[in-house]
């Protein structure tokens, strides 16, 4: 089958919806399926993919590598790449990874178009607070998580407490786990943290550390990636994800799981729906409810192991294999759907 991917960003830029195209892609490819994907984010070098991908094309060539696909799946919502379905009939699946109406970049004026556009096709959902939120009928495929690099290494030894992985901006909260490790500090709970990310806080978060008396218990790393960060990772026995911004999903859950940390998620968006039974859940912007978290766990180690039970069930649900499978069937559906449609007309 032809398959255009829409995707507005794409590598070599780096996101959460970059990294779902890529899985998408890739495994629609290698099922056999003759895939492209469509970007407006340049190159920085030659692209080499088991796909084509189009970047940036003008008005004709976007016409006509809709006209070229059977079906055409877009990766969240992009009016400037939706239009050339008004001029040829294709079917359309869009992939919400993000708030409809929220987004910083989109605004709100944008809603009302987005919305209407959404009715042109099938709707996916990566969550379910996602899809109550748009209030459109569509059925929920989570994204996965990269299993070859995201594992249990048994040889590491799991000799630090906790890790937050993720951008040192403020809505990621991780002044929030700085401010609980000084919270057990002063009740003489020697408790470590690493801050695994970059960004512009990482000065402020640094003064925060040493304005708490904790230097010695904070450890900042840096950005981590691919095998090293599995392997420090695997060195934790806690993640915590403190997000004040309402996460739509949080592939980062997923990875923390995977490599064996019980992981601690704030009452954000759709953090509770994707640790599921695996890991507690306390209230955002909250170090004190943190910090009691954190103490619970680190001195009952017992509810670390009933947490790290139940992870295997849970994450087979956000494999690679298990997100294709539901994508592959939906694009099947749609396009027979659209076929019996097709012959109903000519029928008529």
């Amino acid at each position: 089958m032809r398959i255009l991917i829409s995707s507005y960003q794409f590598l070599p830029s780096i996101g959460g919806l970059e990294t779902a195209t890529l899985t998408l892609a890739d495994g629609l490819a290698e099922r056999g399926h003759d895939v492209t994907v469509v970007t407006a984010t340049p190159a920085d070098g030659p692209d080499c993919f088991a796909f084509r991908v189009c970047r940036n094309p003008g008005a004709a060539a976007l016409v006509g590598l809709v006209r070229e696909a059977d079906i055409v799946w877009q990766n969240h919502v992009s009016l400037r790449m939706l239009w050339p379905l008004l001029l040829v009939r294709r079917p359309l699946i869009i992939m919400h990874h993000i708030w409809l109406t929220e987004h910083a970049e989109a605004g709100p004026r944008f809603g009302t178009l987005k919305r209407l556009a959404c009715k042109l096709g099938t709707n996916v959902f990566v969550s379910d607070i996602l899809r109550r939120s748009a209030q459109l009928p569509g059925r929920i495929i989570p994204n996965s998580y990269d299993e070859a690099t995201f594992r249990l290494l048994p040889e590491v030894e799991r000799d630090r407490d906790v890790a937050f992985l993720g951008r040192l901006v403020p809505f990621k909260g991780a002044d929030t786990v700085i401010d609980a490790v000084a919270l057990l500090a002063a009740r003489h709970r020697r408790v470590n943290a690493t801050m695994i990310g970059l960004g512009p806080e990482e000065g402020a978060l640094r003064a925060r550390t040493d304005a708490a008396g904790i230097t010695d218990r904070v450890a900042f790393a840096g950005p981590v990636r691919g095998d090293a960060l599995a392997r420090l990772l695997n060195r934790h026995r806690i993640m915590v994800v403190p997000s004040r911004w309402e996460e739509p999903f949080g592939i980062v859950v997923l990875e923390g799981l995977a490599c064996g940390c019980v992981v601690a998620v704030a009452d954000s968006g759709a953090l509770p729906e994707v640790v599921g039974p695996c890991g507690p859940v306390f209230p955002k912007n909250d170090a004190a409810a943190l910090a009691a978290t954190l103490d619970d766990l680190l001195q009952n180690p017992e509810r670390l192991n009933a947490y790290r039970g139940r992870t295997p069930a849970h994450l087979a649900k956000f494999t690679k294999r298990a997100f294709i499978d539901a994508c592959e069937a939906t694009i099947h559906e749609s396009v027979t759907a659209s076929s019996r449609g097709a012959l109903f007309s000519l029928r008529n």
